[in-house]
């Protein structure tokens, strides 16, 4: 089987977040795919299947379990149809979970996704989320993805620390903190002790809630978003609609090679 590793949401090596991207004519039975990204331990593993002209079905696996919805891996497959499949224009990739979603490379180079906004609604924060946040969030919003702590400033997300142990808790939701910034438009970090690891890199799905929220405080349709991970990623968010966004971002290869099984 081929392997592709991308770096995605980056134009450097060892920044961004990393994919490991596999083209199947098949998917493979879903527990050898849990297998596969288990052993490849990776943020998450894409498999895609193509399913007619520039169309292609897309799965998503992080070690622990399959994944609704991945915004870098995305991305990354992307890259690799584009890089090394002679691919051209508009691609289609079709999910379970989260309807179909377009992407098209744009004059700068960079990837563009077409994805749903998934906006956030607020909530009163659990227990268990307040216990497991160093620092006390202004605020608490929801979506089908993660709880969205809103932070007093920037630096307070550079220094929050989490108790894993209590956000697990939160399962199946991941939470994710942000605030406003100087530099870029906002910044957050993502916490998934529950479905992937303590903290992932960059997380392209979460934006669909993070830049609705940022587009309406701070009255931009366009906005830059940097997720301040020890590798860190840049993303670039606009809104298209009032239930649509383009999240784009570059990539870099990492490896190519065979899987043998």
């Amino acid at each position: 089987m081929d392997i592709f590793v991308i770096d995605a949401f980056t134009d450097q090596h060892f920044k961004g977040n990393s994919a490991a991207i596999m083209p199947v004519t098949t998917f493979p039975d879903a527990s050898l795919m849990q297998r596969i990204a288990a052993e490849n331990n990776l943020s998450e593993t894409a498999f895609i299947k193509p399913t007619g002209d520039n169309t292609y079905a897309i799965r998503w696996f992080s070690p622990l379990t399959e994944i609704d919805f991945c915004g870098h891996a995305t991305l990354a497959s992307a890259f690799v149809l584009y890089q090394f499949y002679q691919l051209k224009g508009e691609i289609t990739f079709t999910t379970e979970q989260v309807g179909t979603l377009t992407v098209k490379q744009a004059t700068n180079g960079n990837i563009e996704m077409n994805f749903p906004c998934q906006p956030g609604e607020e909530v009163e924060p659990p227990a268990t989320l307040l216990k497991g946040l160093s620092i006390t969030p202004i605020k608490v919003l929801k979506n089908r993805q993660a709880y969205i702590a809103v932070l007093p400033n920037e630096q307070a997300v550079h220094d929050i620390v989490c108790d894993a142990e209590q956000l697990k808790q939160l399962a199946p939701h991941d939470i994710v903190v942000t605030a406003q910034s100087s530099q870029y438009d906002f910044v957050s970090r993502y916490f998934w002790p529950a479905n992937g690891g303590y903290e992932d890199p960059v997380t392209g799905s979460i934006h669909t809630a993070l830049a609705p929220y940022w587009a309406q405080q701070l009255d931009k349709r366009e906005l830059t978003a940097y997720q301040a991970s020890q590798r860190g990623g840049v993303l670039h968010c606009k809104m298209i609609e009032d239930d649509r966004i383009i999240i784009s971002g570059s990539a870099v290869l990492y490896l190519r090679g065979k899987v043998y099984l």
